[in-house]
C-alpha cells in the first residue's frame, strides 16, 4: 500500500491489511515498528496526533526487488512531501483511495502522476491515477482538494485538464499532407479512445460546509468539453453517487483549441 499512496496512518494500512470488521492497528502498529527498525519504513510527521508512514529508498528497493508492483522509478518515498507540509492533503488522497475501493485495485493506483506539455508550458500534478481498463479508457483521474484551494483556483485546475485534452500535434511523412492528432492519445494514453474521466473530490471541512461546493464547482465549469464528476469524500465513503458535472465532447474541444500547425 504504501507503495502506491506512499504516505497513510496505522488507520488506513489497517483498513488494507485487516480483515473487515477487525480493529487492526495494534498489529500494524508492530508491524511498522518492525519495518522502521529494518530501515524500510520511517515516520516524518503526523496527521492530527496520528504518526504518517512512508517507506524509506531502502523499502522502495526491497519492494521493487520483490516485483509486487510495476515499476516507477520517478516515485519519491513521501518523506519529503510530509516534512514540506502537505502530509494532511496526502492522507486525504490516501483515504480517497480507500473510499473509492479499499483493496479492489489497489495496485493499479499511482499519486503525484505529472501531465505536461512542454510545447505550450502545461504542467500539472494530478493526485491520482487509477488504472481502470474498459473498452474506450485506460485510466480514471482524480484530483483532490482539502479544503485548503479558493473556489477560482480548483475550477482553474479543472479547466487544466481540459487544456491538455484539448492540444493536437502534427503527424506525417515528409512529402505528405498528414494531420492533427490529441497529443494525449499519441503520447500518454495510446490504448484509449476517450480522454480518462476527470473526479473531484472534495474534503477537509465539517459535511455541512462541504456540500454547496459541487454545484458552485459545477458553475465554474459550466461548459467544460471533457467529462467531469465530482463527490464529497464524506458521500465518497458512504457509496452516494457522484455528480455529473462535464461531458466529453471532442468535436467542440476541437473547435475551442486551435490546430497546430504542421512543418
Amino acid at each position: 500500500m504504501l507503495g502506491c499512496v506512499r504516505v497513510a496512518t496505522v488507520r488506513q494500512l489497517a483498513q488494507v491489511s485487516t480483515a473487515e470488521g477487525r480493529d487492526g492497528r495494534s498489529y500494524v502498529r508492530r508491524a511498522m515498528k518492525r519495518l522502521a527498525e529494518l530501515g524500510l519504513a520511517d515516520t516524518n510527521g503526523k496527521a492530527g496526533r496520528h504518526p504518517i508512514w512512508n517507506l524509506t529508498v531502502a523499502g522502495q528497493k526491497a519492494l521493487a526487488d520483490g516485483n509486487e508492483l510495476p515499476p516507477r522509478p520517478k516515485a519519491g518515498t513521501g518523506a519529503k512531501a510530509v516534512a514540506a507540509g502537505f502530509g494532511p492533503h496526502g492522507i486525504a488522497v490516501a483515504d480517497t483511495i480507500l473510499a473509492f475501493g479499499c483493496r479492489d485495485h489497489l495496485t493499479g493506483w499511482q499519486v503525484e502522476v505529472n501531465h505536461a506539455i512542454k510545447e505550450t508550458g502545461l504542467s500539472f500534478n494530478t493526485d491520482a491515477v487509477l488504472a481502470w481498463p474498459t473498452k474506450t479508457s485506460e485510466v480514471r483521474l482524480f484530483e483532490l482538494d482539502n479544503g485548503t484551494m479558493p473556489q477560482a483556483r480548483l475550477a482553474r485546475e479543472v479547466w487544466d485538464y481540459e487544456r491538455y485534452a484539448g492540444h493536437r500535434v502534427w503527424e506525417g511523412a515528409r512529402g505528405t499532407i498528414g494531420g492533427t492528432f490529441p497529443f494525449w492519445q499519441r503520447h500518454r494514453y495510446t490504448r484509449s479512445e476517450t480522454f480518462p474521466r476527470l473526479h473531484v473530490v472534495l474534503a477537509g471541512k465539517a459535511e455541512h460546509l462541504l456540500d454547496n461546493r459541487p454545484q458552485a464547482l459545477a458553475a465554474d465549469v459550466r461548459g467544460i468539453t471533457i467529462e467531469v464528476w465530482v463527490n464529497t469524500l464524506p458521500r465518497l465513503k458512504r457509496r452516494e453517487p457522484w455528480y455529473e458535472i462535464g461531458t466529453d465532447d471532442p468535436d467542440r474541444r476541437r473547435q475551442r483549441y486551435p490546430e497546430t500547425l504542421g512543418r
